[in-house]
């Protein structure tokens, strides 16, 4: 591990059980083991250092997401892609969807900010899903629902893992995972049976 690898891992530490405004550089070195100056010789801001674990986490999901948006894509292969990639970031980082959440009660327009930076690509997906609806492959659904629909059908069972796992898994980890395993498939099922043309009210 690189000592760059090492101060993140130190500061994602931090930053979950601190949130960023409770979190100082110090501390933040202290886990890695190196001294302050160190660490502002890596990363001079703790900004800089926030702003790079978060991009770190969009940028695991960038390449598949706008592979997803291509001319030749369909809704299907896009659903997929999305579901499968995201999942796969929050097997990897499950801490992730409580982190987002505590930052957005601390400070909900830091976060605003980074996703800005992020250039998350809105007016791609709303033509996609146009092109679907003008091709009879999908019912007519508000983009902006589809997004937020798709998303929480993601995210929640990472956030509410204690509560899962407590009324539905007996307090398993095991069977928690297993649950999670088996979630990738159901979810990608869920969103395309609900959006079937023949879904569409009459």
């Amino acid at each position: 591990m690189t000592t760059e690898e090492n101060i993140l891992n130190a500061a994602r530490k931090v930053f979950i059980s601190k949130g960023f405004d409770g979190a100082r550089m110090q501390e933040i070195a202290n886990e890695a083991g190196i001294n302050k100056a160190l660490l502002h010789y890596y990363f001079r801001t703790k900004e800089r250092l926030f702003e790079q674990i978060f991009s770190e986490a969009f940028n695991q999901i960038r390449p598949a997401f706008l592979a997803a948006l291509q001319p030749e894509t369909d809704i299907k292969r896009f659903v997929r892609t999305f579901v499968t990639s995201y999942f796969s970031l929050l097997n990897q980082m499950p801490y992730l969807p409580n982190f987002v959440i505590g930052e957005l009660n601390r400070d909900p327009q830091r976060l605003v900010k980074l996703l800005g930076k992020q250039q998350i690509p809105v007016e791609a997906i709303r033509a996609m899903l146009q092109r679907e609806i003008d091709n009879n492959n999908m019912h007519y659904i508000d983009p902006r629902h589809f997004m937020v629909h798709t998303i929480s059908l993601i995210v929640f069972p990472f956030v509410a893992r204690p509560i899962i796992t407590a009324l539905f898994l007996d307090h398993n980890p095991e069977a928690y995972q297993q649950f999670i395993n088996a979630r990738q498939e159901e979810v990608i099922s869920f969103i395309l049976r609900s959006i079937e043309p023949n879904n569409a009210e009459a």
